[in-house]
Order: structure tokens, then sequence, then C-alpha cells
């Protein structure tokens, strides 16, 4: 089993690049009014895979399949922790090759995957928060119980929290970890929901919590002991001046764009897989 807690220290990502379709299908799918530029998308998702090979990951950069525009958004196919990944099943049937792709390249970086049988069981990545003790798993419209049953049938060695999202995007458009046992959560009244939630239900009752005033803001990743957020510009600054002044000077952080991918309620997270190949994982007693 992994050191515990989770450090959030990884070896490795898979990325997928921006398919042109994403454009299209984003408004036809998500009656999403704002068009993406998609050249923009890729420069911004370009950076985006720099910036996780500066952290010292072996990136996995998949192309762009046109026939399936959302696949640039690899994090709703697959839930990793101790070398196994639960494979997700998408409430949207298009996206069901995605999965299988996702599926064929862990198997061949050595991961133990999980298959979900019930037929009826839905699942997306983005629903589903470790915080390194515990699982979070958001009921949206993308993920239902039988989703999160999986979850806690495929790590049974961890506590698993349901959190019921009564409308909105997906849980960790609300909430990310950023810290040991620190989260960074909106201040939105569905980011208020959440976190009563996760305060009256979790295991543990010892996290620190950083509230920021903009919910897209509170996605973050944290990555080998860099945390990367959004810009301090003209929309976040007070929420990224919040969120730096609270982790301090002992954490190191990075900005990364992603306007673009924000027209279709995506956040940073959703672009990439993280994972630790299992030879290199410290600690492994399976």
């Amino acid at each position: 089993m992994l050191t515990y807690p989770f450090d959030f220290h990884y070896t490795s990502a898979i990325v997928c690049r921006v398919a042109a379709s994403l454009s299209d299908a984003a408004i036809s799918q998500r009656d999403i009014r704002e068009v993406i530029n998609v050249e923009k998308a890729r420069r911004q998702h370009q950076e985006y895979i720099v910036t996780l090979r500066k952290l010292g990951l072996d990136v996995i950069e998949l192309q762009a399949d046109e026939s399936l525009p959302e696949g640039v958004f690899v994090e709703d196919t697959a839930v990793i922790c101790n070398g196994i990944a639960l494979i997700c099943r998408p409430a949207v049937s298009g996206r069901l090759k995605e999965v299988g792709i996702i599926r064929t390249i862990l198997r061949r970086e050595g991961l133990s995957t999980i298959d979900i049988n019930d037929p009826l069981a839905t699942i997306d990545g983005g629903d589903v928060l470790f915080t390194g003790r515990e699982f979070f798993v958001g009921l949206t419209k993308a993920t239902n119980m039988a989703g999160a049953k999986a979850v806690a049938s495929a790590f049974p060695e961890y506590p698993v929290t349901l959190l019921r999202i009564k409308k909105g995007a997906h849980l960790k458009n609300y909430v990310s970890m950023v810290a040991m046992d620190t989260m960074a959560i909106g201040k939105s009244d569905i980011a208020k929901d959440l976190l009563r939630q996760m305060e009256e239900n979790s295991e543990y009752k010892s996290y620190k919590i950083i509230t920021l005033r903009d919910d897209p803001a509170a996605n973050c990743l944290w990555i080998n002991g860099t945390v990367l957020h959004l810009p301090m510009d003209h929309r976040y600054g007070e929420s990224i001046r919040i969120l730096t002044s609270r982790l301090g000077s002992t954490i190191s952080h990075g900005e990364l764009t992603n306007s673009e991918f924000a027209k279709v309620d995506c956040v940073l997270s959703s672009r990439c897989i993280l994972f630790n190949r299992p030879k290199e994982i410290n600690n492994v007693d399976r």
C-alpha cells in the first residue's frame, strides 16, 4: 500500500491533444453559446503539457481523434490509486471509445484495471476527489450511486463519502486538494453545500479549508510539491491571491490558462490523468 496519507507525487501523466471537433460538439452537447477557439485551446493545452513535463512527469500524449471531440478531457475515463485503475463508465455513450483507449494504455503501463460490471452504473473521474486519506464522490448527472459503489469496491482500504450535487458540474469544479490535508473550495451556494456535507460526513475531521470567491479558481493540480492554478488576472486575481497567501512560501506554485476549456465548464484537472507506474510506487505491499 502507498505511504499513508498519499503525498500527491506522481511519475506519469496521460493527456490527449485537442480535436478540432471540440468546438462544434461543445455547442451541440452542452448548450454552450461561447464558441471555442480551437487554435487558442491547443496553445493553452501545449503550455499545460510542457508544464507537466517540467514537474518531472513522463507525459503520454495521445493524438487527437476527430470522432472523439471531448477526448482531451481524459480525467473522466479512470480513477487511479495504489496502482489500481478503476475504468469509468460515462453516461454519454459517445465517450465509451475514450475509455477503451485509456484502459489499453494503463494496462500497457503496468497498472491493474477494474471494469464496472453493473450496466446501470455511470461515473466520471471528475466527480471523484481523493484526499490522500479517503474518497469523496459527487452524485451528479454523470455519476450515480452504482458508480460511487464501484469506487468503494475498487479501493476498499479507503473510506468513501458521497456528496449530493443538486445541479451544476463535476465535483472537482468546486473543490481540489492543494496541500497535505488542505482543500481549496469555491464560495457559491453549491460549493458551500458541498463543504457542509464534507464536514458532516467525512471520516477525517481535520482538513484545512481555503475558501475562494470564485469556484473555477478552486480547481488546482497539486503535483510533486507544486500547485498549478489559474492566472492571477482581472477575473480571478482575488481568489488566486488568497490561495497563494494561504499556501505560503513552503509550496511552489505556477499558473496555467484555461479560458477556452472553461467555456465548456471544464477545469484544469480535467485534462490529465496522473498516476505512478507500479514498479516506481514507494512502499507497495499488495
